[in-house]
């Protein structure tokens, strides 16, 4: 009874108050969405005159070193702009950094550091675009666009020359006292005329293309016929040949820098060191081979040598994949920074100097090692005065490995010397890797009287190569093709 009494004395009260509380919750959402509709209307009407510029690092960081730096408020990057004309000092009511490198993507992001008394100048445009100068040798003849009359070609040689950057093509920073921008270099029109473009982008993939062509030719034949694929040395034939293959696919993909956001170069190298030094390494193990069954009292020789050929697999895929290890371990954890930078590829690293290093040190030590071989192995022929058909088909490998030898140093010694990218190394390892896979196929098929004989027999006379376990050198006694 106590409770109905109150509460018929203070609903009037309550229902009063509750009336206000709502016209004024009513107040205040109308005056929220007025204000609200005024921020959103207010930067559209200033979007118009907002001028953006690209900054590489954060506001409170300068680019310092390949890096950024934070800095005190006092050292902060104030941009400064200039107009078309050249007026510098050009009032910009607002401004906004977008941080961040540029997105190149097919283009080629390349640094430059404007300086007193460099032949690069940076100029930010009052609407945001980075203007690049070059060849700027006089600031006056550059902001008035004149230059010395003495000749015509030389004034014209001396002009500098600029190029604008839009938004996202660019980013703008400090660097100390200096200026320091990435940019995204615009695309080279490339000309049949270019001697360069020619060589490089056009004659340098067909090389490429008939090196493996050869390449596979030899693995197909090695592999194909039964005699020489039960071989020892056949098999080890058909081995270097896919690997010469891989490493030759691996390079053609570096070629064409154009794709860089599809292609990974680093992996590339990676895979075309790792294959190069595979193949050295068999080749090695081919020496030793040779080496080997000389000094041996018995040299009869059955062709099933499957044993032989896991332990020498053992070797040879075992020393490269530990190399590899190495080097792709000291690339990413021991190599500094700026080595790593110094190769590039587009916008990509490659690998550095120290990975390089550590894949062709070995190379370079089984070629050492396969000269002594072939020193020795060579002492020991000419010691000899009777030859069977055994010792003159050894004799026949042990040339076929000299020629060999001779041939893939040569090409890996021209390889290691156009990692300088000195262009006149680069055309020489153009050529020679250009002849090095005719050779082989000539030193390996065309030059051994022994494939050509069993190809003869196999396609020209539609008799199969003997199948039975002593080989052909049984099966064809009196062929005299050793």
């Amino acid at each position: 009874m106590f409770v109905k009494m109150l509460g018929a004395q203070f609903l009037p009260y309550l229902a009063q108050g509750s009336s206000c509380v709502l016209m004024l919750w009513i107040a205040l959402s109308a005056a929220h969405v007025v204000e609200k509709n005024n921020n959103e209307a207010a930067p559209a009407a200033t979007d118009v005159n907002l001028v953006l510029v690209n900054k590489c690092c954060e506001k409170f960081e300068i680019h310092v070193n390949n890096i950024c730096q934070q800095v005190n408020q006092t050292d902060y990057f104030q941009p400064m702009f200039t107009s078309y004309g050249g007026e510098q000092n050009q009032d910009v009511a607002h401004f906004k950094f977008v941080i961040g490198v540029p997105n190149c993507g097919s283009k080629q992001m390349w640094p430059v550091l404007h300086y007193p008394g460099s032949y690069d100048k940076l100029v930010l445009l009052a609407d945001g675009k980075l203007r690049h100068y070059t060849n700027t040798e006089n600031e006056e003849d550059e902001q008035r666009g004149e230059q010395s009359d003495y000749d015509e070609e030389l004034a014209e040689a001396k002009k500098p020359r600029f190029y604008d950057y839009e938004q996202g093509q660019y980013c703008l920073d400090k660097h100390e006292q200096s200026l320091f921008a990435h940019i995204c270099l615009a695309k080279k029109e490339n000309t049949w005329s270019d001697g360069n473009f020619l060589l490089r982008k056009i004659l340098n993939p067909i090389f490429h293309i008939i090196a493996l062509i050869c390449l596979l030719i030899i693995a197909i034949i090695y592999f194909i016929l039964p005699t020489l694929s039960r071989d020892l040395v056949g098999n080890i034939v058909t081995t270097i040949a896919m690997c010469l293959m891989v490493s030759q696919a691996a390079d053609l993909v570096c070629i064409f820098t154009d794709f860089t956001h599809h292609v990974s170069f680093i992996v590339a190298d990676i895979i075309l060191c790792f294959s190069l030094l595979a193949a050295f390494f068999w080749l090695n193990s081919f020496g030793y081979y040779i080496w080997k069954t000389f000094r041996s009292r018995n040299v009869f020789l059955r062709v099933t040598d499957g044993r032989k050929y896991c332990y020498y697999s053992a070797y040879a895929w075992g020393c490269t994949g530990t190399m590899a290890g190495l080097a792709v371990f000291a690339h990413f954890f021991l190599d500094a920074d700026s080595y790593k930078k110094e190769n590039m590829r587009g916008e990509q690293q490659t690998i550095g100097w120290l990975g390089i290093c550590i894949f062709f040190a070995p190379i370079a030590c089984t070629i050492i090692i396969n000269i002594f071989f072939y020193v020795t192995t060579r002492k020991l022929i000419n010691r000899r005065t009777v030859y069977g058909r055994i010792a003159h088909k050894l004799k026949a490998n042990f040339i076929m490995f000299t020629l060999m030898l001779l041939v893939m140093s040569f090409a890996w010694l021209f390889l290691t010397m156009s990692w300088m990218q000195l262009d006149g190394l680069v055309y020489a390892h153009i050529i020679v890797n250009a002849f090095q896979a005719p050779l082989l196929l000539y030193i390996c098929v065309l030059r051994q009287r022994h494939v050509t004989f069993l190809l003869k027999k196999s396609c020209c006379y539609n008799e199969p190569p003997s199948a039975n376990d002593w080989g052909d050198e049984m099966h064809y006694m009196n062929g005299n093709d050793y």
